[in-house]
C-alpha cells in the first residue's frame, strides 16, 4: 500500500470484457475506502464497467480522464477510465473478436503507461489466450507480452504466485511433467533465483531474503535412491547461490516444506515444477492468490484466476484476488520509490 501522493496511480487493464474482470474492477473500486486501496485508472471500457457494476447491484460513477495522473483527484468520487483506449457493448460469458481487440488495446496501454512512468505499475485483469490468438496476438500470455514490451528475455521474467500465507515460484511452468527433469539445469536455477533474490529486495524490502528450494523427487531424492537431480543439479546450484551471498537452502523434501512450522522459515519457496508450487498456494490462499512477474523494470501483478466466462455476470465472482493484486503492486511501487 502506498500513501505517497507523489507516486502515480496504477494502470489496470480491462481484461476480456465478456469475463469477470470488469465486474471485479467495479467491486474493487466500491471497496476503496473500506480497504484503503490506492488510486488506479482503468484502461478503457467505461460502458463495459457500468454494465458490469449494474449486474452486481453497484452504483458506479465512472469518469473519463485524459491522463493517468487525473486519477489521483477523481478516484475518491468516481472510477477513472482512460477513454482513449475504447469501449463497446459485450455480453458476459460470450467472448468475441471485438472484445479480444479491446482487451489487447487495454493491455498495451497499461504496459505503455507503466514503462513511461505515468503509472506506478500495471495490474492485468484476466484475458482469454485463445481469443487473443484469434485476433493476431502472438505471445503465449500476458506475462510474455509484458516481458517483450519491457525488453526483458522471457527466461528472466519469473512468475511468482503469492498470497497471505506463501510466496512460491515454479522454475518450470507450462510443460508436461515428463519434461521437467530435462528442462532443469543449474543455469536455470541460478538465473531465476538471482531474479527472485533481487525482486525480494527491491519490491518487498527484504534485505536478505531466504529462498527455500524444493527437491524434484520424493524425499528430495534420498541421496540418489529416488532420483539424482538433487545431487547433480539442485544442490550444486544452491552451493553457487550461497557462494554469491544469497540465502538459499535445500533441496528440501516438498512434502514437508509447506507445513505451517516450515513456511515461517523462508521468504520464497522455489519449486521445480508448476503444481509443486501452485497446489500449496491455491490450497492455502485460493481466493487471495496473486500472480506477480519478477525481473521486470516495471511492476506487474494479476489476479491468480482466469476469465471465468461460465460465471461472468452471475453475481458470484469474488474480487479478493484482484484486490490483493492491487495491494501488492502498490506495495512494490512504494518500496521502489522509497529506495530510489
Amino acid at each position: 500500500m502506498t500513501d505517497n501522493p507523489a507516486i502515480p496511480p496504477l494502470a489496470i487493464s480491462l481484461g476480456d470484457p465478456a469475463g469477470i474482470g470488469p465486474e471485479l474492477i467495479a467491486l474493487a473500486w466500491s471497496t476503496r475506502e473500506e480497504l484503503s486501496l490506492p488510486p488506479f485508472v482503468v484502461m478503457g471500457g467505461a460502458n463495459v464497467l457500468r454494465a458490469a457494476a449494474k449486474s452486481r447491484g453497484l452504483d458506479l460513477p465512472v469518469e473519463a480522464v485524459e491522463a493517468p495522473q487525473d486519477a489521483n483527484t477523481v478516484f475518491a468520487s468516481a472510477l477513472p477510465v482512460l477513454a482513449e483506449v475504447g469501449d463497446g457493448q459485450f455480453r458476459p460469458g460470450q467472448p468475441s473478436a471485438e472484445g479480444a481487440r479491446l482487451s489487447l488495446r487495454s493491455l498495451e496501454m497499461a504496459a505503455s503507461l507503466a514503462l513511461s512512468g505515468a503509472a506506478s505499475g500495471m495490474v492485468t485483469a484476466p484475458v482469454s489466450k485463445s481469443e487473443l490468438a484469434a485476433v493476431g496476438f502472438t505471445f503465449p500470455g500476458q506475462t510474455e507480452f509484458v516481458a517483450h514490451a519491457s525488453g526483458i528475455e522471457e527466461e528472466d521474467a519469473v512468475m511468482m504466485l503469492a498470497g497471505p500465507s506463501l510466496r512460491a515460484v515454479p522454475l518450470t511452468v507450462h510443460c508436461a511433467l515428463s519434461q521437467v527433469s530435462g528442462l532443469l539445469s543449474q543455469d536455470l536455477i541460478l538465473r531465476r533465483c538471482r531474479v527472485i533474490h533481487k525482486a525480494m529486495q527491491r519490491d518487498f524490502a527484504l534485505p536478505a531474503p531466504h529462498l527455500a528450494l524444493a527437491g524434484l523427487n520424493p524425499h528430495a531424492g534420498e541421496k540418489g535412491r529416488m532420483g539424482g537431480e538433487e545431487e547433480t543439479i539442485i544442490a550444486p546450484a544452491i552451493a553457487q547461490l550461497q557462494a554469491e551471498g544469497i540465502a538459499a537452502t535445500g533441496p528440501h523434501p516438498a512434502d514437508t516444506m509447506f507445513a505451517p512450522h516450515k513456511r515461517g522459515t523462508y521468504d520464497v519457496a522455489v519449486a521445480m515444477y508448476h503444481d509443486q508450487a501452485l497446489v500449496p498456494l491455491k490450497t492455502l490462499d485460493f481466493d487471495k492468490g496473486v500472480n506477480m512477474t519478477l525481473g521486470l523494470p516495471i511492476i506487474r501483478t494479476s489476479p491468480d484466476h482466469g476469465t471465468a466466462f461460465d460465471i461472468a455476470g452471475g453475481g458470484i465472482a469474488k474480487a479478493d484476488s484482484l484486490v490483493e493484486a492491487i495491494r501488492m503492486a502498490a506495495l512494490a511501487a512504494n518500496n521502489r520509490a522509497m529506495a530510489a
